[in-house]
């Protein structure tokens, strides 16, 4: 079962590591300098960043990352229903917040997945504790025999076992015994998304490097001065500067 669960999971790591990097891709295709620019242009000379090549590297970084790790967040949780779908069978939920179910050893498992363990403010909180009850809730009225356990279920983290808001939350290494019975799965995926990564970066690093230096050079061209050096009042006017004499 391992081998053919790690097989079948570096044939969807594969796939979705393909559609994330394309999804990048095509992010870098459509940001302009200008959508660079839109930072906290008093920050910079705080930070004493005076290489063009390496602000530009940075916004483009900042740009991408956030869009990243919304798309990695969605892989993951996709990852783990995958896991716990070839390991019980397990199907999705129409449950609002459940995102699966499987019964393993006489208990029903109502699972909601998130990637990370900084998930959600309070109100999201309080939101999955009701929609956990009401699936329970639910499941009883259908006169279901098994035992039923609300559980979060988050992909990575150190926290413990415990019980929050009248479920179950089971993180990390925890989490992913919990829908695939492997203590060594946390580990194993490693690899091959390791690999499957290094794969697709190559096309990925080279567009980037290219839209890096064409930003670099439109940059010195409009916000160096004749030595080379950042002009920062340019900077700053470029971005902050809108006094109009009308307004007052």
């Amino acid at each position: 079962m391992k081998r053919l669960l790690l097989a079948t999971l570096d044939e969807y790591i594969d796939v979705g590591l393909g559609n994330l990097y394309r999804h990048q891709e095509g992010l870098l295709q459509k940001v302009s300098l200008e959508t660079l620019l839109q930072r906290n242009p008093y920050l910079l000379p705080m930070k004493n960043v005076g290489t063009a090549s390496k602000l530009i590297e940075s916004w483009l970084n900042e740009f991408l990352s956030s869009s990243e790790e919304e798309l990695f967040e969605d892989f993951l949780v996709q990852l783990a229903y995958l896991v716990a779908s070839e390991t019980f069978s397990s199907e999705k939920s129409s449950a609002t917040g459940v995102d699966l179910e499987f019964v393993n050893n006489g208990v029903e498992y109502l699972v909601s997945i998130k990637s990370g363990p900084n998930w959600g403010n309070s109100s999201q909180h309080t939101k999955l504790e009701q929609d956990l009850r009401k699936a329970v809730a639910t499941k009883r009225q259908g006169r279901s025999t098994a035992n039923i356990q609300p559980v979060l279920g988050i992909c990575y983290g150190s926290t413990k076992t415990s019980y929050v808001r009248g479920y179950l939350k089971v993180v990390g290494q925890s989490f992913w015994y919990l829908i695939s019975q492997d203590k060594n799965l946390y580990t194993d995926i490693v690899e091959p998304i390791g690999y499957r990564a290094k794969e697709h970066n190559e096309a990925f690093d080279t567009e980037k490097a290219k839209i890096t230096n064409r930003f670099t050079r439109a940059f010195i061209d409009r916000f160096c001065d004749p030595t080379g050096a950042i002009d920062w009042q340019t900077l700053v006017a470029w971005n902050s500067g809108n006094f109009n004499p009308n307004d007052w």
